[in-house]
């Protein structure tokens, strides 16, 4: 972080290009006492290890996950209630259907891909399988192919890695693995069918029940900066929330909320499953992740 005696900060900030932070990345959203300088990789998440290893970026996006684990071992972010991405996730597990039909159930006792288990896309479709669908996540052998994004974290002991250079989706297709999660990486074959039975309205039915969309990513601030200069967090968050506003033919019309109450149910969610499968070694409340000044933005 540059000088914060200084009246403009320039914060090396870690954000991808998305449609919500379109106007933030262009230029149609800017400061007169903050510069954002992304400087992050072009895929947010690559730069994750970074952030939360190195303190290489002032600010940025984290996936909720890499937020709860860098609470739980101490690392220096806050929290913003502006959740730069989310989605329902129940499409996000597939199996080949010419191998034989599995129900979600049918997954105990065999072997499903993941690309690493501490994925935010994993928390959620796991989440889904054992409250909806009642699968022992422990019956599961989870095959990775990376490590968390936390040097602290470890698996649980039912994850095994997979070689370096392994190919979930088309292991998944030859059968040497029963399922994958994997979201938008799922292969695009016709022989890949979703492990939850009609997912898109299985997704509807659930929102109306729970009323909360999964956060995938959401931003984060060093703790120094809202400390030392809380004027630019302020900016930062009404910057996020202008360049949603400014999403070409209108912000999504389903997508996680701002403000920290908004989010509460969202959170608390998050922290229960990450909990639950192993992700994080305590259960964080929903408060403890924000200070006094971000908890109180959009309030």
């Amino acid at each position: 972080m540059s000088d914060v005696a200084a009246e403009v900060l320039t914060l090396k900030t870690n954000l991808a290009d998305y449609p919500v932070t379109k106007a933030m990345k262009d230029g149609r959203v800017t400061s007169d006492i903050v510069t954002l300088d992304f400087c992050g990789p072009e895929q947010a998440h690559n730069g994750f290890k970074d952030m939360v290893r190195r303190n290489q970026y002032d600010a940025g996006e984290l996936a909720i996950v890499t937020y709860l684990q860098a609470k739980c071992y101490g690392k220096p972010y806050v929290l913003l209630p502006a959740p730069i991405s989310g989605r329902f996730q129940h499409h996000c597990a597939g199996f080949n259907k010419e191998l034989g039909h599995l129900d979600p159930k049918d997954i105990e006792g065999r072997e499903v891909g993941v690309r690493t288990y501490a994925q935010t896309t994993g928390l959620w479709i796991r989440g889904v399988l054992r409250h909806e669908y009642g699968v022992d996540l422990d019956k599961v052998t989870w095959r990775t192919t990376g490590d968390g994004h936390l040097e602290e974290y470890s698996d649980p002991a039912n994850c095994v890695r997979l070689p370096k250079g392994s190919d979930i989706g088309q292991m998944m297709l030859d059968g040497q693995l029963a399922a994958t999660l994997q979201g938008v990486d799922l292969p695009k074959d016709p022989r890949v069918q979703y492990l939850v039975p009609d997912p898109f309205n299985a997704a509807k039915a659930w929102f109306e029940r729970e009323q909360v969309v999964p956060i995938n990513h959401i931003f984060v601030v060093h703790e120094d900066i809202a400390k030392q200069r809380p004027d630019v967090v302020r900016e930062i968050y009404r910057m996020i929330v202008e360049s949603r506003a400014l999403t070409e033919g209108g912000p999504p019309a389903v997508y996680p909320p701002f403000g920290l109450e908004a989010n509460r149910k969202g959170l608390q969610l998050a922290i229960d499953w990450a909990f639950d499968q192993k992700i994080i070694p305590r259960k964080l409340s929903v408060d403890e992740l924000f200070d006094d000044l971000t908890a109180s933005l959009g309030a």
